[in-house]
């Protein structure tokens, strides 16, 4: 196996095909990799890549806010212990996640400082659902977890993307364990689907709460991410908050690390998770068009922002 390539989702799916490696996912979740696991000392600074430097910036807090995440989902299942054991486990690994990022980031630009940049994230971000949770924004728990599934399709994804776009070993090989880590969380979640009491939704709703799922990518999360990760709090004034910037400035870094492969196989998970097969010829010709779409994304906003520009 390939140096700082761990046993993960793009392994699987290329060599025994990823829905059917049920114990990948098990496994990476019993014995589980920590900060000490990462060999510092490889860093390479004459290897970074300035773009990836932001996008990991703006991850990192992403990552670690997953504690909100965590309080949610515990209302959305509450009376459930062995919900509450998983959920509980899975808050800590994105947790650590997100220090594993942090502390990368520190290495590669000296001026970020991730405690700093995640207090201004979590001030900043705090959706309504995650203060008053009533149960699920998205109307039960099976749809909940199909959200969840749709989330760890596009993270699982990312990462792998990073880790095959960098130079840099260290990052390569933190991308690489956390990309093992969010096949293992979809697989949780598709795992967890199967076995709620209530009745499963229909195809349509299913994918309806899959689209819209995905549509949230453009909400202030990743925005107020990027923000908070690449504009330091003195500049603020100078360069206001502005989510649109912020969104193409992030996607403009992230869409081109994408490869083909990438891209089909989040199709595919995401397919899986709404109950198609995954190797349907409809989720090949979706995944096909979607590198397409992607293609022209990355070519009609260009090369990605230096820095935040004020507006």
């Amino acid at each position: 196996m390939e140096e700082g390539r761990p046993l993960c989702y793009m392994d699987a799916v290329s060599e025994c095909g990823w829905w059917e490696a049920g114990q990948l996912g098990k496994t990476d979740m019993r014995e589980h990799w920590t900060l000490d696991s990462i060999d510092w000392s490889r860093f390479d600074r004459s290897k970074l890549d300035p773009a990836l430097v932001r996008l990991v910036k703006a991850a990192s807090l992403v990552e670690y806010n997953a504690t909100d995440y965590v309080e949610y989902l515990r209302k959305v299942f509450a009376n459930e212990p062995e919900m509450m054991k998983s959920l509980s486990r899975w808050g800590t690994e994105e947790v650590q996640h997100g220090a594993a990022l942090g502390r990368w980031a520190e290495m590669a630009d000296p001026t970020f400082r991730f405690d700093e940049a995640f207090a201004r994230f979590r001030k900043a971000y705090r959706p309504a659902h995650f203060i008053n949770a009533d149960g699920s924004v998205r109307g039960s728990r099976v749809g909940e977890l199909i959200a969840r599934c749709v989330v760890e399709c596009g993270t699982s994804s990312a990462y792998v993307a990073l880790r095959d776009a960098s130079d840099e070993p260290v990052l390569k090989q933190v991308a690489g364990l956390i990309a093992a880590d969010e096949f293992a969380h979809y697989r949780l979640f598709y795992d967890l689907m199967g076995v709620q009491p209530e009745q499963q939704p229909g195809f349509w709703k299913r994918l309806w709460i899959a689209a819209t799922r995905v549509s949230e990518t453009e909400d202030d999360e990743l925005a107020m991410a990027y923000y908070c990760a690449n504009v330091p709090a003195d500049r603020e004034k100078d360069i206001p908050y502005d989510r649109n910037a912020c969104n193409q400035a992030y996607q403009s870094a992230m869409f081109r690390l994408y490869k083909p492969l990438h891209i089909e196989r989040a199709v595919a998970m995401t397919g899986k998770a709404i109950g198609v097969h995954p190797e349907s010829n409809v989720l090949k010709f979706i995944g096909r068009a979607l590198w397409q779409f992607v293609r022209f994304r990355v070519w009609r906003m260009g090369p990605p922002a230096r820095t935040m520009a004020p507006a």
